[in-house]
């Protein structure tokens, strides 16, 4: 019996009688694998369109309830997505020596148990999507709830066939700005949510480049695309500075499209400093430190700007009731 090393057996008393699942801890390997943490990459941004959205309410801001549906169907659509891409490369993450370690390929969690906990996501996603129309008398997520996480899982795939994977996943995670603003206030909808979509777009792009550059020599020997594996590291790593450069332009093009003003100014400029470090970090000859750039710097890009963004926002009507 191998239940210490294994969270899909059954613990069993010492009279051999089966006790349950230790679904517990499958749960919390789960999160794990999935870095649920990392949801707080693009949350703030989907938090951040909420308050430009609801500053054409008559509120002025977002309802309470809008918000915690936001985040429920965020935290779930993210899970849902890496979920699913655990699943379908659960192959090539065995074969690849920085990837083999983790629970599925190593067969700490089951594919059984993954599928498991991806549908559980997608239900809880398409819930929280019910609860617009429900609650709030909103069905465009509903309506749409089913072609985003088909996209999301699509993205898995795309690393088969294009370098262009990286913003195949930047376009997918920026489709949380859109929703979000979708979800609170649809006739409001319009260039700056566009505008902040693509800013989101790039900037993740270009840091899943940054990230794909550890794998460059192992992509290329599985047959698999990325622009390291495709067109060299040092390449890369310009495209990933271009796409962080243009991500600077379009938060600032923001500023006369919206209600903000001086303070997201200012978070714009800091974040044009974090991304600057970022990409001086990572050289094509020492990749030592792209953890650091990758999961650090872009939690602190993430977590100021929409930080900044909405206390101006709510500052801003405060003064104005």
């Amino acid at each position: 019996m191998e239940s210490s090393a294994h969270p899909d057996v059954p613990v069993r008393s010492a009279g051999g009688r089966a006790v349950g699942l230790p679904f517990l801890r499958a749960a919390a390997l789960w999160a794990d694998t999935i870095k649920l943490h990392h949801s707080v990459f693009a949350m703030p941004f989907a938090l951040m369109a909420a308050f430009l959205a609801g500053w054409h309410r008559p509120s002025g801001r977002p309802s309470a309830v809008q918000l915690v549906l936001i985040v429920l169907c965020m935290v779930a659509a993210r899970s849902a997505a890496m979920t699913f891409n655990r699943i379908v490369d659960a192959t090539i993450d065995a074969a690849n020596p920085r990837t083999a370690g983790r629970a599925i390929p190593t067969g700490r969690l089951s594919l059984g148990r993954a599928r498991a906990f991806f549908a559980v996501c997608c239900v809880v996603f398409v819930a929280g999507t019910a609860g617009f129309r429900w609650l709030e008398g909103n069905p465009w997520p509903l309506r749409l709830a089913v072609p985003v996480l088909a996209y999301l899982c699509f993205y898995s795939y795309t690393k088969r066939f294009t370098r262009w994977s990286h913003f195949v996943l930047g376009s997918g995670i920026a489709l949380s700005p859109p929703a979000a603003w979708l979800a609170v206030d649809p006739g409001s909808l319009g260039a700056a949510a566009l505008v902040l979509t693509g800013a989101v777009m790039l900037w993740i792009g270009g840091f899943d480049i940054l990230y794909a550059c550890q794998d460059a020599s192992f992509d290329r020997r599985a047959g698999l695309h990325s622009l390291p594996a495709s067109v060299g590291i040092g390449a890369a790593l310009w495209m990933a500075r271009a796409a962080h450069a243009a991500t600077v332009v379009l938060l600032a093009a923001l500023i006369p499209l919206t209600p903000l003003g001086a303070i997201y100014g200012i978070g714009v400029g800091a974040v044009a400093v974090l991304l600057a470090i970022e990409n001086a970090l990572v050289r094509p000859g020492d990749l030592s430190r792209v953890n650091v750039a990758f999961f650090t710097i872009n939690g602190m890009v993430s977590v100021l700007l929409g930080v900044a963004a909405i206390a101006e926002l709510v500052l801003a009507r405060s003064g104005a009731a």
